[in-house]
């Protein structure tokens, strides 16, 4: 018990408080503080909904709560990414970053929904609630909790309370904003969880902001081509994959998937030029 209540001083990240502006407030009623802190940080992201009309989505009966695959799982229902903080990885080695990366998606102006474990490790209380607020002079954190609409928590007492729930945190982003904790790699892998329930336009959106952010991922500018292929755009993606391969030649993928493309389009000898040539060869065009 004494070791979980431990709490290392971290340094904040930031100079100025912090408080976020508009964000809704919907008072938790029993066991139902999943539907409401996710309707929270919906409504903030421009969506229309209510609590109750998340709690057939997100709220398991059987187990008096729910469950962040559910949480994850409707957000995308609303045209919404759910991009979790790589705050659980950082908490093992770096848990400086990992309550560093909070502050630094508030200070962005995301609301972050959390998962704390008000209880002990042997005997769980889970709860969710939404940090809308740091205050460097208290350092203290303002959360919308329960039915408290501005939390005021102590720094230590937060921290116990979330690294007993393994540090879980998520942003609810719309297509096309970037989570400024993320990297190409964490963003890449939210896209392909979301990629079977968001449009084409909005991932196309996500896509082109991504590689405004990391201009040159290979594995992005692969994803970016792909998905213009599967638009029809070949002209587009033949000049995504060229790029592509230019700042990695040996993509196998974008090999692959370009030489495919020049041979769909009876670019036979380009095709074979390419799929042969292999990673010293620069991009053939046709």
């Amino acid at each position: 018990m004494l070791a979980g209540c431990a709490t290392q001083r971290v340094a904040p990240n930031t100079e100025h408080a912090v408080e976020l502006d508009g964000v809704p407030f919907f008072a938790q009623e029993r066991y139902q503080c999943g539907p409401a802190a996710l309707a929270t940080v919906l409504v903030y992201s421009g969506v229309a909904v209510t609590p109750d009309e998340l709690v057939p989505l997100v709220y398991v009966p059987e187990r008096q709560g729910s469950f962040q695959a559910e949480l994850k799982a409707a957000t995308r229902e609303f045209s919404r990414l759910p991009y979790e903080l790589n705050t659980m990885l950082l908490s093992r080695t770096e848990p400086d970053k990992a309550f560093a990366a909070l502050l630094d998606e508030v200070a962005a102006g995301n609301p972050v929904l959390v998962l704390q474990n008000l209880g002990f490790s042997w005997l769980p209380k889970w709860h969710y609630a939404v940090v809308i607020g740091y205050e460097p002079d208290s350092d203290r954190l303002l959360l919308r909790s329960g039915t408290e609409e501005r939390k005021s928590e102590r720094r230590t007492s937060f921290l116990r309370t979330w690294r007993l729930a393994g540090d879980w945190a998520m942003v609810a982003l719309r297509p096309g904003d970037i989570p400024v904790s993320g990297s190409a790699d964490t963003y890449l892998a939210m896209l392909a969880d979301s990629e079977r329930h968001i449009n084409a336009a909005d991932m196309g959106s996500a896509l082109a902001s991504g590689l405004r952010e990391w201009p040159e991922d290979a594995d992005l500018m692969f994803a970016a081509g792909n998905h213009a292929r599967l638009q029809g755009n070949l002209l587009e993606a033949a000049e995504i994959y060229r790029e592509a391969l230019v700042i990695r030649p040996d993509h196998g993928g974008v090999l692959n998937n370009y030489a495919d493309l020049l041979y769909e389009q009876s670019c036979i000898a380009s095709a074979l030029e390419q799929i042969t040539s292999g990673p010293a060869s620069s991009p053939a065009r046709s």
